[in-house]
């Protein structure tokens, strides 16, 4: 079996920077290679100060710092670092699509595309491209085609080696991962590459956590997986809301089903929804494949989580609204948190979007704080959605780097994402602060509810009535 000396990973985002940072940390023979396109990504990847880095997750600096200039590299030389690389990962964006045929549910595969046929032409002798973004099934097959016919007659051989990465903990997902997902052809040269790259992670993970397998099941594990889980949480909010209506409190039955042994506690926290770039992506391209082969009642049932999903996050914001009697207009409303979840600056498919959209059509003013989103991506999130002219959501909706000053003069407070900050806030100041009656909205079930109700405001917790 050939040993991998030299690695290339295009694409230097959520996936590629933390995975390949780990590979080579754990790697130090390995010569690991971050390259894209975007100057200004890999700018910030070679920053002096590390806390300026692009991604934010806990240990990833550390780990950066450790390997950069010695075994790891960030580069915008592409095409110098597929012709050296042994091994090449393709981990570039793979957003759903938002035009033509499977709009709004199939992967768009444009930048794969590019990817696979920038490889032929650069390539000069044998290669494993190994695909590591969120992909539909039979990607690996197109990236085969596309090789197979532009390239000069080089060998490749494609793997599918899905990240299973929940962003927050991705370095401690990658150092102490469950299993790690292998899919290759069953031929001499496929067995090889499988072989190859399982070598790489049995670095550092006990052989029998690398499952090898076709490339079909690799590539619908994943999908399948993030399903799974995306359905728990849907499931535990349908029955949130239903706490809400009744005298039912969602922590307690959630604990209950917890302990069952076949249920199992996680993925069972009620919030106002589900987001990050893969749950909803994964799902809609379950539903777009099995739609494709006339499964429809198949499809219809994993669409049905998504819909549970955008159900809980406008019933949310559908509360906010008639709390505060029907009228929002003019009224300064906060937001804490804009980051899908905690310990991480990713935004993709955040609640806290959709809340945020629902408040300003009904001309809400929006103070936004998150400890970790920058301003610029507030703004482009918002404006993505073209609900509204880029100024005017500049004109309703402002970024706040103060949490506190914030809520001078506020109606409500809506906490979106659970970071541990704002359990620590001086929540007496803030009523003071603010404007009386005085809502707190919690999404994310964070705050107590005797001591907010103790302190005077009206306190609202998703799955308790």
């Amino acid at each position: 079996m050939k040993k991998i000396t030299k690695i290339c990973c295009i694409g230097a985002g959520y996936v590629g920077g933390p995975t390949m940072s780990v590979i080579a940390k754990q790697c130090p023979e390995i010569k690991v290679t971050v390259v894209d396109i975007n100057k200004n990504r890999i700018d910030q990847w070679n920053t002096a100060n590390l806390d300026e880095l692009p991604i934010y997750e806990p240990g990833l600096k550390e780990i950066v710092g450790e390997r950069r200039g010695k075994n790891l590299f960030f580069s915008t030389e592409v095409d110098k670092a597929i012709d050296e690389a042994e091994m090449i990962f393709i981990s570039v964006n793979t957003p759903t699509k938002i035009y033509g045929k499977g709009k709004g549910q199939a992967a768009d595969l444009k930048f794969i595309e590019l990817c696979a046929r920038n490889i032929a032409k650069v390539a000069k002798d044998d290669k494993i491209v190994v695909e590591k973004s969120t992909l539909p099934v039979r990607t690996a097959q197109t990236i085969q085609n596309i090789l197979d016919n532009t390239g000069n007659s080089v060998k490749f051989d494609i793997l599918s080696n899905p990240e299973f990465l929940a962003e927050g903990t991705a370095i401690d997902d990658l150092l102490n991962a469950d299993r790690v997902l292998i899919g290759g052809n069953d031929t001499p040269s496929g067995q090889a590459a499988k072989d190859a790259l399982s070598a790489v992670y049995e670095h550092w993970l006990p052989k029998e956590r690398i499952l090898q397998t076709n490339v079909w099941s690799s590539e619908l594990s994943k999908l399948v997986a993030n399903a799974f889980l995306a359905q728990r949480v849907s499931s535990i909010n349908t029955i949130s809301a239903l706490c809400e209506k009744t005298d039912a409190n969602i922590q307690e039955i959630s604990r209950a089903i917890g302990f069952d042994s076949r249920i199992g506690p996680k993925f069972l926290n009620a919030s106002v929804g589900f987001g990050g770039s893969c749950f909803q992506k994964d799902i809609l391209n379950l539903v777009y494949i099995a739609r494709s082969y006339g499964l429809n009642e198949v499809a219809d049932y994993w669409e049905q989580v998504i819909i549970a999903n955008d159900y809980q996050k406008s019933r949310f914001a559908d509360n906010i609204i008639s709390s505060l009697y029907n009228t929002i207009s003019g009224k300064k409303i906060i937001i804490y948190g804009w980051a899908f979840k905690k310990d991480t600056n990713d935004t993709r498919e955040s609640a806290a979007i959709a809340v945020a959209d629902a408040l300003l059509e009904e001309q809400a003013e929006i103070i936004v704080y998150d400890p970790k989103v920058s301003e610029e991506r507030i703004y482009a999130d918002l404006d993505y959605l073209n609900t509204r002219s880029p100024e005017e959501n500049r004109r309703l909706l402002k970024v706040a780097k103060n949490p506190m000053e914030a809520t001078q003069n506020a109606h409500a407070i809506a906490i979106l994402t659970e970071w541990d900050e704002f359990k620590n806030y001086d929540w007496k100041t803030i009523y003071n602060q603010m404007l009386k009656p005085a809502f707190v909205f919690d999404g994310r079930r964070l705050l107590d509810n005797d001591t907010m109700e103790s302190i005077g405001f009206n306190y609202y917790k998703i799955g308790q009535s």
